[in-house]
């Protein structure tokens, strides 16, 4: 017999999720919208005691030198509670995937043979300071009939928490099995190892947080993993770019939030604009005091700038910094950025039909743009209600990742006695 390589908790959360599961599975489309609404009503009548709890995790964070990228994917507000409310309400509009019939078709023999969505069953979910999440992977796991296994990080614990005992004193007291969600408490790291290899109770593992965390999870796990990546961001100004547009866009994309994987954290600007759009683009980011690293065209336009290294091209700052790479041509724009991105979100700004053609079919990731910004890849802002992260990978699901990520298929078979010869 196997050595079991995860302690007694873990055991029994995993068969705890393994029973809820099979209840989750045939759960009726409107009991689970009608829990989801009741759970949003929860989170907001209860947004103080999440905020307070919110408060001890950001004063530990601070207290240990936590970067301000991050406290910002940590800190709660009334108006993020709320935002995670109307993304469960948002869920229960939406179709519900299982049980869609993806196709039938006829057989010679007469046999009927189709597919049909069905959950993943129990997925597990290991994620950073990102409260967030909770709410947002409850609710499109419960959507898709599937249980879930949280394991955030020690940074948000308080906040997890709290949000997860809200939600399961709903499904309590509407009599669904409260297993449908479980958090890990214990915040030991060899916990996250040893839930990394619980195959036997979860179906699918899905990390989200740092380069650094993903590609554990990805070394590590012996449960299939839906990867989703770190972002590093490009938006590339064409020599034919609208330059108000474009500074507008580069402003939205760096500064509105630091702290999220779709921020712009590259710039590359054809240099026959160079010397119209840097001036213009430097007097908008000194409004918010962002550090500019430029390549040597980029610095004989602004002298006053770093000077990029090797390593800005592909970093991920998370903060007030945005390198700058000339160009003298779409071909050399699409290299650089098809050589450094990470495969998340990556922008065009352009009145070039023509190049802005090109650039959708020859950049390689999962979500790219013409004149709009890169926040927008966001399981909200694309109408799935919330999401379960971006995949960067391109198995199984690529992009934000809504309720038909969450869901698997298996072929369904009508016959009426029929037997192979």
């Amino acid at each position: 017999m196997a050595v079991q390589e995860w302690n007694d908790e873990l055991q029994k959360i995993g068969e705890n999720a393994r029973a809820a599961e099979r209840v989750m599975r045939t759960l009726p489309t409107d009991k689970k919208n009608d829990i989801l609404k009741i759970v949003a009503e929860v989170l907001v009548k209860n947004a103080d005691i999440i905020l307070e709890e919110n408060k001890t995790d950001v004063e530990a964070g601070r207290r240990k030198g936590m970067h301000e990228g991050l406290i910002d994917r940590l800190m709660l507000t009334k108006e993020r509670i709320e935002s995670m409310a109307e993304g469960l309400v948002q869920i229960a509009s939406l179709e519900d995937p299982i049980g869609e019939v993806l196709g039938m078709k006829k057989r010679p023999n007469g046999l009927l043979i189709g597919q049909v969505r069905v959950p993943l069953g129990v997925v597990g979910i290991i994620y950073e300071a990102r409260p967030n999440v909770t709410a947002d992977a409850f609710g499109l796991c419960f959507k898709t009939g599937n249980a879930v296994i949280l394991k955030g990080g020690s940074d948000a614990i308080c906040s997890n928490r709290a949000i997860v005992n809200c939600i399961r004193a709903v499904l309590d007291k509407e009599g669904v099995d409260k297993n449908a969600i479980q958090l890990i408490t214990d915040t030991d790291r060899q916990v996250t190892t040893q839930f990394m290899k619980m195959r036997p109770f979860v179906d699918v593992l899905i990390p989200r947080g740092s380069a650094g965390l993903i590609q554990s999870v990805v070394d590590n796990s012996k449960i299939p993993v839906i990867e989703t990546g770190t972002g590093n961001c490009h938006i590339y100004v064409d020599e034919s770019a609208d330059l108000n547009m474009a500074v507008d866009i580069i402003f939205n994309a760096k500064t509105q939030r630091i702290g999220v994987c779709n921020a712009c954290e590259s710039l590359v600007v054809h240099e026959n604009v160079a010397e119209d759009l840097l001036p213009m683009l430097k007097r908008r980011l000194d409004t918010r005091n962002v550090q500019l690293r430029g390549d040597e065209i980029a610095r004989q336009v602004l002298p006053d700038i770093s000077e990029a290294a090797e390593e800005d091209w592909g970093m991920e700052y998370l903060d007030y910094i945005l390198s700058i790479k000339t160009v003298s041509s779409i071909d050399e724009a699409i290299d650089h950025i098809n050589t450094y991105n990470t495969g998340h979100s990556e922008a065009i700004i352009t009145r070039d039909y023509g190049n802005a053609r090109r650039f959708l079919e020859e950049v390689d990731a999962a979500a790219v743009y013409v004149n709009a910004s890169t926040r927008f890849t966001d399981g909200y802002e694309f109408g799935f209600g919330a999401e379960i992260g971006i995949s960067t990978q391109k198995l199984h699901a690529r992009g934000p990742m809504g309720l038909p990520a969450l869901t698997s298929t298996k072929f369904i078979i009508y016959g009426d006695g029929q037997v192979r010869k």
